[in-house]
């Protein structure tokens, strides 16, 4: 670790806000936006006046329809923000670039108040129709036949067309060399489901038992679909302060501690040196080296499962269990329920609650170290929290700490 406390320490977390969220809600994105926005800025005790730095991922126009949600420009001019900083690239450690790159800029003194925003609508943009794998776009050639380059012109003639059938790789080598079976995959479902039974705003929130998770029907083996995240629409945001305003907060501020920001391996799906851990391996490991905490101090955890086979992966690259021990951990559901070690996901997760593509994750250890849970409040005050985000290549964490407001 550098001379000094990590940067990041200049800032904390001040005010969550998130709009409504559900399947096909059939409203814009900037709409969605701007009610998360405007609550946020309001549970942060501040006006637009005040926010001067604006952040997003992955910015617009990237992805498929639905996927990329308003850029700065559009919802800087919606809210009439003055602004001394914004960003909205795509490029960096998943999702938790924004919230990264916010904090560096208040360390920086290029903001003071910064308004962090995702926005998904990836539930109305589909329609009624089947969820696209990533291969089902692009332009065609003379016959109409799409071309890929790069990296999926390799994975396209053997059907692997998206992401799910590329972690379904990783769950095969981890069958192979760890061992893991369905019924230990399976509680990471089973929990996010028992959680968002708790969270009014989950999309499913009906019973589920494991019989229900083995009968469903299989996607890209080991992964049925229940393992697999649900599209949504929604959008959440949060402000990210200097920390000498946190004691001024309206709400007990959320303290960034390290963030994870490593690459190491390979930037890669497919040819990353050690296929059962990913770019996950990299964020996690920088972000304890840049922290004086350790695992066993983690009071809840927010790991991301845009697959359950992610959150297995995170486990590990946490340290919050050895190499090739995740599908154990996790074996029966105690562990990681709201009562358990490490509770885990306790919104519901991706897979319950919705794709809101992390950031739901990073609003819900806000809400947990708050004390404002509700039904679902992890028992007992807690003082540090983990996000994890991201998959495959590219893989981001941060680690929250309790103020004392």
């Amino acid at each position: 670790m550098s001379a000094g406390p990590p940067l990041e320490r200049q800032a904390a977390i001040t005010g969550i806000g998130q709009s409504d969220v559900g399947r096909r809600l059939g409203r814009t994105d900037i709409d969605l936006t701007i009610d998360a926005c405007l609550d946020a800025i309001a549970d942060a005790g501040l006006t637009r006046e005040d926010i001067d730095g604006l952040a997003t991922y992955p910015g617009a126009g990237t992805g498929m329809a639905g996927f990329s949600g308003p850029g700065t420009p559009e919802v800087q001019d919606a809210l009439r923000l003055k602004l001394n900083w914004h960003d909205g690239g795509a490029e960096g450690p998943a999702q938790m670039k924004a919230v990264i790159a916010a904090c560096f800029a208040i360390a920086a003194g290029a903001a003071r108040h910064v308004l962090v925003y995702r926005t998904v609508t990836e539930s109305t943009a589909q329609g009624e129709g089947g969820r696209q794998g990533i291969g089902g776009i692009g332009g065609g050639g003379s016959g109409g036949v799409p071309r890929s380059s790069g990296f999926l012109q390799w994975t396209l003639p053997f059907g692997a067309v998206s992401a799910a059938n590329w972690i379904a790789l990783v769950g095969q080598r981890r069958v192979h060399e760890f061992g893991l079976t369905r019924e230990q995959l399976a509680h990471v479902a089973l929990n996010g489901r028992r959680n968002a039974a708790l969270n009014p705003k989950a999309v499913y929130r009906q019973p589920m038992d494991l019989d229900d998770y083995l009968a469903a029907r299989m996607i890209s083996s080991p992964l049925c679909l229940f393992d697999c995240d649900a599209p949504c629409d929604g959008s959440t945001a949060l402000v990210i302060s200097h920390v000498d305003y946190a004691d001024d907060a309206p709400h007990p501020a959320c303290h960034v501690n390290a963030v994870g920001t490593a690459l190491r391996g390979r930037p890669s799906w497919d040819q990353f040196d050690d296929m059962t851990t990913m770019a996950a391996r990299d964020a996690g490991a920088s972000m304890w080296e840049r922290t004086d905490l350790i695992p066993s101090d983690v009071d809840i955890a927010q790991l991301y499962d845009g697959f359950s086979l992610l959150t297995l992966v995170w486990l590990e690259a946490l340290g919050f269990c050895g190499r090739g021990e995740s599908g154990a951990f996790v074996d029966g559901g105690s562990r990681i329920a709201l009562d358990g070690q490490l509770p885990l996901n306790t919104a519901g997760g991706q897979l319950s609650a919705g794709r809101l593509h992390g950031f739901g994750l990073l609003h819900e250890a806000c809400v947990q170290l708050r004390g404002d849970g509700g039904e679902r409040q992890v028992p007992g005050r807690h003082e540090v929290a983990v996000v994890a985000n991201g998959g495959g290549p590219i893989a981001g964490s941060l680690l929250l700490t309790r103020g004392s407001g």
